[in-house]
């Protein structure tokens, strides 16, 4: 596997910092992929950025796509308001208004493309079903349907030059054992953006699902979150 390229999708977040870690230790040139698609925060691009220069990525490209167009999402539509506080963290018992249509859809669209064209087969997302806000793009039989038409889809593979296989190192692990497993791995955390609506000054606001995701994760883990809050 040593010297093998796959293509990691890279938001700039704690999950996808860990997930090109885990890759990298796998023994994978890592081909980091983030995008520009009209997000609110787009502060995470430049977590991004220095994540896969601090990782090792072997390149990192970033793509603009316009998500924004259609709205329907807290993060891509500024009329709609960023739930904050929200009770039932974590469960899925509903999908939040921070879920963007069909957006691990359209990225793994993108990562397969890029595959295709560095001749890799392993594409892996940073994707988890434990400790998540109830995101259907985030589950496993997701991941194993778009797996089965990447194989489906492809010149590649219908060639048989090889079978493409989706990875979801994380998908199980709790935030928790995410923050320890990359701890171990050197991940540099304080390069990391989480947040869903971050300040001018681009700090976390500490209310939105996804801070306090990670605030509970590091609280379990006993590491001290090295980003900065608003509260």
């Amino acid at each position: 596997m040593a010297g093998k390229k796959a293509v990691i999708l890279l938001s700039g977040g704690l999950d996808s910092a860990t997930t090109l870690a885990i890759a990298r230790s796998e023994g994978f040139l890592c081909y980091a992929l983030t995008f520009r698609y009209g997000q609110r925060h787009k502060r995470e691009i430049e977590a991004a950025k220095k994540v896969a220069e601090s990782v090792g990525a072997a390149e990192h490209r970033i793509i603009d796509i316009d998500l924004a167009a259609f709205g329907g999402s807290a993060l891509t539509d500024a009329s709609i308001d960023v739930p904050k506080d929200r009770a039932g963290l974590g469960e899925a018992t509903q999908i939040p208004p921070t879920y963007v249509p069909a957006r691990n859809t359209i990225f793994l669209s993108y990562a397969l493309a890029w595959a295709e064209v560095l001749g890799a087969f392993d594409i892996y997302i940073g994707v988890n079903s434990t400790d998540y806000s109830g995101y259907p793009d985030c589950r496993a039989e997701f991941i194993t349907a778009f797996e089965k038409t990447a194989n489906l889809a492809t010149a590649a593979a219908v060639e048989q030059k090889g079978r493409y296989r989706i990875h979801t190192p994380i998908i199980e692990m709790t935030k928790a054992g995410i923050i320890l497993a990359g701890t171990k791995l050197g991940v540099d955390y304080s390069m990391t953006h989480s947040c869903y609506d971050p300040d001018e000054q681009g700090r976390s606001c500490g209310r939105c699902d996804s801070c306090r995701l990670r605030l509970k994760g590091f609280a379990e883990a006993g590491i001290k979150d090295p980003i900065d809050y608003m509260t």
